[in-house]
């Protein structure tokens, strides 16, 4: 690695990037962290991964499916009494962590394994958040996903209160937790009214029971409450039958419930 590439980084960051060490699992900045964004080596901010990537593999490190094309460089590393594959920057010979396969987290059946500190996020600016929530977040991720201009979905709950909640959790507090999908989208692609009405649009108002089925619109902004209250105006007049409410605390789901009917 080229001296000019790590002058800058702080000790523990030299420790990880040139000399190969690793940081204590579940310590580092980026393991329970997802936004819309790219990834990029902490040394010579070069593109490493999409953030569409990452998953939750419960290891204690971030860890991604895939990477940007030419971004990763892999050696064989027979350190720790084991053969492993260590996984570098391309641009910069930076060590990342190790990848492996076949564990089968994710359909790409790929886990690299990367320390916090090897890596800085960078927020698209372009992109824009929206919440929506039913009774089943796994049919609203798969129609959200088939939309052109949304860049990641998440499956998770919606709480007012900071509670890290489980699925098994949900007959003890059904009242208060909303089944919801976080979707990051590009407004220059769909539009939030397209987003708002493909949410209406795939679901059966003839046959709905409003004291089952549960749909609410998380709002993010007012702009966003104006656009949704004029879509369920003219869909349903005075007789509406969708909450909108103000988004508050999302908690990501468990990592077997992301993208759960594709898999």
């Amino acid at each position: 690695m080229k001296k000019k590439y790590y002058q800058k980084l702080s000790f523990q960051e030299k420790k990880i990037l040139k000399e190969k060490g690793t940081e204590r699992p579940f310590s580092g900045k980026y393991n329970d962290f997802f936004s819309g964004g790219l990834f990029l080596c902490r040394a010579c901010q070069s593109p490493l991964y999409e953030s569409s990537s990452k998953f939750d593999s419960g290891c204690g490190w971030p860890s991604f499916d895939d990477e940007i094309d030419g971004a990763i460089v892999r050696y064989n590393d027979f350190s720790a009494g084991r053969t492993r594959v260590e996984i570098c920057c391309a641009n910069c010979d930076g060590h990342l962590g190790h990848v492996f396969h076949g564990e089968k987290f994710t359909l790409k059946d790929t886990r690299h394994c990367v320390n916090s500190l090897s890596i800085q996020f960078k927020s698209y600016k372009n992109l824009q958040k929206a919440f929506f929530g039913s009774t089943c977040f796994w049919n609203l991720q798969k129609i959200f996903n088939a939309v052109e201009g949304i860049y990641m979905s998440t499956a998770g709950y919606m709480d007012r209160d900071k509670i890290v909640y489980n699925y098994k959790e949900e007959s003890e507090i059904n009242n208060r937790r909303k089944k919801v999908v976080e979707i990051f989208f590009d407004p220059k692609i769909v539009s939030y009214n397209k987003l708002v009405n493909t949410f209406l649009e795939n679901h059966d108002f003839d046959n709905f029971n409003k004291n089952l089925d549960k749909l609410i619109i998380f709002y993010f902004s007012e702009e966003q409450k104006k656009i949704a209250k004029k879509v369920l105006l003219k869909k349903f007049n005075d007789n509406i039958v969708v909450d909108l409410i103000v988004a508050s605390n999302f908690f990501r789901a468990e990592e077997k419930h992301q993208n759960y009917l594709k898999k």
